[in-house]
C-alpha cells in the first residue's frame, strides 16, 4: 500500500512543478515578448512560437513536455497502485491549467497532458504525440491537432488494453483539453482560426 502522505506530496509537489510557466520563463530568459501581453495571450507554445519566434517556442515546447513527463514518470518510480500515479500525473496537468504562479490562470495543457501521459505510459503518449504531429502537419492547426490526438486519447487506451481506471483518467484529461479550446472550436468551425506559419 502507497503511503497517503507521500501520494499528497507528491500530488501537491506535481501541482506546482506542472504551474512553471515555461513560456513566461523562457520568453524572460530570452528577452522576448512576454506570451501574456501578445497573440493569443496564451503561456503556451503555439502562441509563444507565433509571437517570439521558433527558439522560444521550441523551448516552451521542451519544458511544458518535459515537467508532465517528469511527474508521471516520478509517480510510476514511486508508486505502485495505478490511482496514485494517475493522480500525480493529472495534478501536472492541473497545475499548468491553473498555475498557482500566474492567479491560477494558465494555457491550455496539451504539451503538459502529453508529457504526463509519455511519464505514465511511453507508447501510449508516443501514439498521441505522433497523431497531433501528424495532425498539424497534415491540417496546420495546432489546436486541430490538439483536439485531434486527445479525442482519441480514450480510444487509444482501451486500443492498447489499460485498465477502465486509466480510460477513466484518459476521459478527463480529454474533457480539459478540449474544454480549454472552446473558443478555437468555434473559430475552427468559423473558418477564423490561426494557421501555424501565420499571423494571428
Amino acid at each position: 500500500m502507497d503511503s497517503p502522505w507521500l501520494i499528497g506530496f507528491l500530488t501537491l509537489l506535481g501541482y506546482l512543478i506542472g504551474s512553471i510557466p515555461f513560456g513566461v520563463v523562457v520568453s524572460r530568459l530570452l528577452g522576448v515578448t512576454d506570451p501574456r501581453s501578445a497573440g493569443s495571450r496564451n503561456v503556451g507554445f503555439t502562441n509563444v512560437l507565433r509571437v517570439s519566434g521558433k527558439k522560444a517556442g521550441i523551448l516552451t515546447l521542451i519544458g511544458d513536455i518535459g515537467k508532465g513527463w517528469f511527474v508521471g514518470w516520478i509517480g510510476t518510480l514511486l508508486f505502485h497502485q495505478e490511482s496514485a500515479i494517475l493522480l500525480v500525473a493529472m495534478a501536472s496537468i492541473v497545475g499548468h491549467l491553473h498555475s498557482v504562479f500566474l492567479n491560477f490562470k494558465g494555457g491550455k495543457g496539451v504539451a503538459t497532458a502529453l508529457g504526463a501521459v509519455l511519464g505514465v505510459a511511453p507508447w501510449i503518449g508516443l501514439t498521441l504525440m505522433g497523431v497531433w504531429v501528424g495532425a498539424v502537419f497534415l491540417w496546420k492547426y495546432s489546436s486541430g491537432g490538439a483536439l485531434f490526438a486527445f479525442g482519441l486519447f480514450p480510444i487509444v487506451a482501451l486500443m492498447f488494453h489499460r485498465s477502465w481506471l486509466f480510460v477513466g483518467f484518459a476521459c478527463v484529461v480529454s474533457l480539459l483539453i478540449w474544454g480549454r479550446h472552446k473558443e478555437n472550436l468555434i473559430r475552427l468551425w468559423s473558418g477564423t482560426e490561426s494557421r501555424i506559419g501565420h499571423a494571428s
